[in-house]
C-alpha cells in the first residue's frame, strides 16, 4: 500500500456500515491524515439522503479509536449535478487541508457506476482495494425503512452484522423520532410508485415541466403537500399530460399549483427561455427529465397566489434568501434555481453556492 501525506475517502455514508470502516481503516494505514469527503451535503432529509452530513460525521467519528480521531477530518460536499463543478469542489477543500506539494491519495474500489468519480482525480495516487466483504448500502437502508412492519428489534437485528455498533447506537435512536417516521413515509410512497411500473418491459422515462418565474427581486415557489418532498420548497410543475404541449403543461401547472394566470401574449413577453435538466440521478422516483420555464414579469408589484393542487402553499420568496433555504428544496430545485440564474439572470440574484 503506497504511503501518502493525505488519503482521500469519498462517500455518501447512508449509513456508515463496516465496508466503509474498512477503507476507511486502510486509509488511515496509508497516511498522516486522512479527509472524508460526506457528499450529498445540505440536502433534505429523503430515504436515499436520510442523514444529514453532521450526523453521518457523528457516527463515523464514534466509529473510530479515539487515538485516530484527529487524524480524520470531515468535508461536506453538496451535489451539483454537475461532474466538472463537483470535482472542483472536492479538490477545492482537499487543498486548502493538504500543505503545498504534499502527496494525495484516493482510496476506493471499483464497486459499480456509482464509482465513476474515481477516475476523475488523474492528479491523486490511486490507493484501489478490493471489496470490503458485500455490505452495501442500498439493501441496508431497504431494511431500515422496515416496508414490511416488522419489529423494532428485528430491523436492528438484521442491520448488526453489516455496521459497527456506534451506527447501530445511533440507527436505533434515530428510529424513535419524528423524522424517521416522515422519510419512512416517504420510502413506503416511492416504493409503492416504482411498483406500479415495475411490470412494464422497459424503464420508463418521466418528462415533467417546472416553471421559474421572477417578480420584483422575487421569485415563485411552492411548499409541495404530498409525498415524495412533502413539507420541501419546488419550483411549481409537474408531470405533462398526454395532451398537453410542453409549454401547456408548464401553464396549467403554474396556475393549478399557485393561481397565478398568465395569458399566451403575456407568458411569451415574460418568457427569457427553457432549461432542460436531464440528470439520471435527479429524482428517487425514477428517470426523470424536466423542462424549466424561465419567465421574468415585469413591474414592481408581486402578484398574488395562494397554494392549491399538490401544493400545500405558494409565496414569493426574496432571492437574498434562497442561499439559508437550500436544505429545504426538493430533489435538485436549488440547484435549478442556481443554474437558471447563472444562465438567465433574474434581477440581484445572490451567488448561489
Amino acid at each position: 500500500m503506497p504511503r501518502v501525506h493525505t488519503a482521500v475517502l469519498i462517500g455518501r455514508f447512508q449509513p456508515f456500515h463496516l465496508g466503509h470502516l474498512a477503507l476507511l481503516e486502510q486509509a488511515l494505514q496509508a497516511a498522516q491524515q486522512v479527509i472524508v469527503v460526506l457528499g450529498s451535503a445540505h440536502q433534505a432529509r429523503s430515504p436515499k439522503n436520510p442523514f444529514v452530513w453532521e450526523e453521518r460525521q457523528q457516527m463515523i467519528r464514534a466509529s473510530l479509536p479515539r487515538a485516530s480521531q484527529g487524524r480524520v477530518q470531515f468535508v461536506p460536499v453538496r451535489d451539483y449535478y454537475d461532474m466538472q463543478r463537483w470535482v472542483e469542489e472536492v479538490q477545492r477543500w482537499v487543498e486548502a487541508l493538504v500543505p503545498l506539494g504534499a502527496s494525495v491519495g484516493l482510496v476506493g474500489h471499483h464497486k459499480d457506476a456509482s464509482s465513476g468519480y474515481l477516475r476523475h482525480f488523474p492528479g491523486w495516487h490511486a490507493i484501489e482495494q478490493p471489496r470490503q466483504g458485500e455490505v452495501d448500502a442500498t439493501p441496508l437502508r431497504a431494511q431500515y425503512w422496515n416496508l414490511d412492519d416488522r419489529p423494532k428489534a428485528d430491523v436492528l437485528a438484521s442491520l448488526a452484522p453489516s455496521v459497527p455498533e456506534a451506527t447501530l447506537q445511533w440507527l436505533d435512536d434515530w428510529m424513535d423520532t419524528p423524522a424517521y417516521a416522515a422519510v419512512r413515509e416517504e420510502a413506503q410512497v416511492l416504493h409503492a410508485y416504482r411498483q406500479s411500473w415495475a411490470g412494464a418491459p422497459f424503464t420508463p422515462v418521466f418528462v415533467t415541466v417546472d416553471a421559474l418565474v421572477v417578480c420584483a427581486g422575487h421569485v415563485l415557489l411552492v411548499q409541495r403537500g404530498r409525498s415524495p418532498g412533502k413539507g420541501l420548497l419546488a419550483l411549481p410543475g409537474g408531470f405533462v399530460e398526454p395532451d398537453d404541449t410542453l409549454e401547456q403543461s408548464a401553464r396549467r401547472e403554474l396556475q393549478e399549483e399557485t393561481g397565478l394566470v398568465l395569458e399566451p401574449a403575456a407568458w411569451r413577453a415574460a418568457l427569457q427561455g427553457v432549461e432542460v435538466f436531464d440528470h439520471p440521478g435527479r429524482s428517487q422516483r425514477g428517470r426523470t427529465i424536466t423542462h424549466v420555464y424561465v419567465l421574468h414579469l415585469p413591474g414592481d408589484t408581486l402578484p398574488e397566489v395562494a397554494g392549491a393542487d399538490d401544493a400545500a402553499a405558494a409565496d414569493w420568496v426574496p432571492l437574498a434568501e434562497l442561499s439559508h433555504l437550500e436544505p429545504q428544496f426538493f430533489e435538485d430545485h436549488f440547484h435549478v434555481l442556481r443554474r437558471c440564474f447563472a444562465r438567465f439572470g433574474g434581477g440581484p440574484a445572490p451567488a448561489l453556492p
